[in-house]
């Protein structure tokens, strides 16, 4: 038996490097099954982030439907989603390139269907009956003023388009009922966001398509509604927190009622188009995931009889589900092994993996696995994280030293971290580092109630949760309290940056895209996200010193421990200038800080090259910071007043 290396915590050496996160990497996406296929979206990091087409079927390879030059993308909401649509042999694209519709023909061709530069388009369903596509679409003729709306386009090529439901600020999910005579959809308006207040309407349709006799069927202000789907007997199913957890709902001859009542969430916040979590695999017939605290589960529900039965499938975070017959799809995570795209079949239970979001080489042995943690932050009440503790069959650190931890702050704010496998976070637990991710106040997947903990504290019940894991973590010996490093990406950014002025814990720091100055981005962000703030800190500019008063950018005398900023240049939604204002102010104070800014990337990271640079940056930053004798090769990156 080889004897262990005895290093320094964070100095250990790793088989996962920086290029490993990205080799042979994919972003899986967006799921479709029709006639017996599964189609699939995927991004390709090696492609500088194009996202393909893809089709595969039982017996046969998968193979790509789009062309090396097509990049099947839409920026409708500036996050996207809903880019894609295959029903009855027919297959319907929006292009990044020009962010037009596009349908894709024999021969591996296309038919353009919109000409209108000024136009996104999302969330799309065939009519066939009157061959025309109905579609959300974002128009931004107006700079100053962006309008959305339902459309239907003609699949004739000619581009013709009309108008059939405008005068909300937000819409989604048009779906067609089986006969085609009605017409489902979901609206919302400022300064609701979709997981706060939506109304789903439905609608009579008449010879050409046009909406008459809209009824409002479920939502209201504080109800959310997601997902609505169509029965084949005319029925309809939708997700509901109106009990205070996402539950599913079934609307039947004017009647509404809970298919299955739990304290679990069957819904997700809509921050994409296209987002499933259930399906109508048959009349009555319904399967669905669910998250609880111990993660994600799958359930077949019958309608008729009133009958529930739980799916062993050994997954613990289940994401994107469709299904059609005796077909189901869906992205699956365990906590040892990438992210994987499978299908099964529900009468023999046999399971097809379809393609891995990366060929992890990873030993299990050298996997660190989340450890559910549940702490008090305020009194009485519980919030919660996922910890890993750093690992290495070939590494140990001295008896007396415990590893430093990077408490990591996920985006949204009302995203989730589920525990799954993840090659980021054990490219820092191979090194000797701990993480703990953390589910704070105003998550998702722990009821209603308990994401709307953040309205109105978003800078303050986040952060103190932030730093109770931490100190929590201390408490038990399980960590170095003279090294505690916060992280976070966009909103989880701004969670970072308030922990790092606010709050006297963390010693260090990593923003990615993060927001720094509420005050502007209250005043230069995108449409979806430009009343988002109304709920999560106060209406503006009534409650302008309380803007300025959460914003980092406005206390950096209150900073006194180092940050590096990682920035995409071309990013709408946390512009560069809020980077770019908190780190000259970090120079002028004298502390110190790095700034690694990327062209060519929005918000969020997409290309190899931009997701190798920055993690590995962020490394380099720490050893600096606390004089870590790293075991890898890394390219020196300038750190201001160090």
């Amino acid at each position: 038996m080889n004897k262990k290396q005895i290093k320094a915590y964070g100095s250990w050496k790793s088989p996962v490097s920086g290029s490993s996160l990205v080799q042979n990497s994919l972003r899986l996406g967006q799921i479709k099954i029709d006639q017996k296929k599964v189609f699939w979206t995927e991004g390709r990091p090696s492609e500088k982030g194009r996202t393909a087409l893809m089709e595969w079927s039982a017996g046969q390879d998968q193979q790509e439907l789009s062309q090396t030059d097509w990049d099947v993308r839409t920026r409708a909401h500036e996050y996207g989603g809903g880019a894609f649509l295959t029903v009855n042999g027919r297959s319907f694209y929006i292009d990044n390139r020009d962010q037009q519709l596009y349908e894709i023909i024999e021969d591996d061709k296309r038919l353009q269907l919109t000409h209108n530069d000024q136009f996104r388009y999302a969330d799309m369903i065939l009519d066939d009956q009157r061959q025309q596509i109905f579609i959300v679409v974002e128009d931004h003729s107006d700079p100053d003023e962006t309008i959305n709306m339902l459309l239907r386009v003609s699949l004739d090529g000619s581009g013709e388009q009309h108008v059939i439901a405008r005068g909300h600020d937000f819409y989604s999910n048009p779906r067609l009922s089986p006969g085609g005579r009605q017409l489902l959809f979901i609206s919302w308006d400022h300064p609701n966001m979709p997981w706060d207040g939506t109304q789903l309407w439905l609608g009579e349709l008449d010879t050409d398509g046009n909406l008459s006799q809209l009824q409002s069927i479920a939502g209201g202000d504080e109800e959310s509604i997601f997902q609505p789907q169509w029965d084949p007997n005319g029925d309809i199913y939708f997700v509901s927190d109106r009990n205070g957890w996402w539950n599913i709902y079934e609307y039947s001859q004017g009647e509404t009622r809970c298919v299955l009542e739990m304290e679990a969430e069957f819904g997700l916040p809509q921050w994409v188009f296209g987002m499933s979590t259930f399906a109508v695999v048959d009349s009555g017939k319904l399967i669905a995931s669910y998250r609880d605290l111990s993660g994600s589960h799958l359930v077949q529900i019958d309608i008729g009889n009133d009958t529930i039965r739980d799916l062993d499938v050994p997954y613990s975070d289940i994401d994107q589900l469709q299904g059609s017959g005796n077909l189901i799809a869906f992205i699956g995570s365990t906590n040892d092994r990438p992210a994987e795209l499978v299908a099964y079949e529900l009468e023999t239970n046999k399971k097809y993996i379809i393609r891995r979001a990366s060929e992890s080489d990873i030993p299990e042995s050298t996997i660190s696995k989340a450890e559910l943690i549940t702490f008090e932050s305020r009194s009485g009440e519980s919030s919660y994280a996922w910890f890993y503790a750093p690992l290495n069959p070939k590494c140990e650190a001295p008896k007396e030293e415990q590893p430093p931890l990077i408490v990591m702050s996920h985006g949204g704010p009302t995203a989730y971290s589920s525990g799954a496998f993840s090659p980021s976070i054990q490219y820092w637990t191979t090194r000797g580092f701990a993480i703990v991710d953390v589910n704070y106040s105003g998550s998702t997947g722990f009821g209603r109630a308990y994401r709307e903990r953040l309205n109105e504290t978003w800078g303050i019940r986040d952060v103190e949760d932030c730093a109770a894991v931490a100190q929590y973590l201390v408490q038990a010996g399980r960590v170095d309290p003279n090294r505690l490093i916060i992280k976070g990406g966009s909103a989880g950014g701004y969670t970072t940056l308030a922990a790092l002025t606010f709050m006297d814990v963390f010693k260090a720091g990593a923003s990615y895209y993060g927001i720094g100055d509420l005050e502007l981005l209250a005043k230069d962000t995108h449409k979806f996200e430009s009343r988002y703030l109304d709920g999560l800190v106060g209406a503006y500019p009534e409650e302008k010193q309380l803007y300025r008063d959460r914003s980092p950018i406005n206390h950096t005398d209150q900073l006194d421990c180092p940050i590096i900023f990682l920035q995409g240049l071309d990013d709408p939604v946390v512009p560069p200038n809020q980077a770019e204002s908190m780190v000259f102010a970090l120079k002028q104070s004298g502390i110190p800080v790095a700034y690694v800014p990327f062209e060519g990337e929005s918000h969020g990271f997409r290309q190899a090259a931009t997701i190798v640079k920055a993690i590995e940056s962020e490394y380099y930053f720490y050893t600096k910071i606390f004089g870590i004798e790293p075991a890898d090769s890394l390219e020196e990156i300038e750190i201001f007043n160090l």
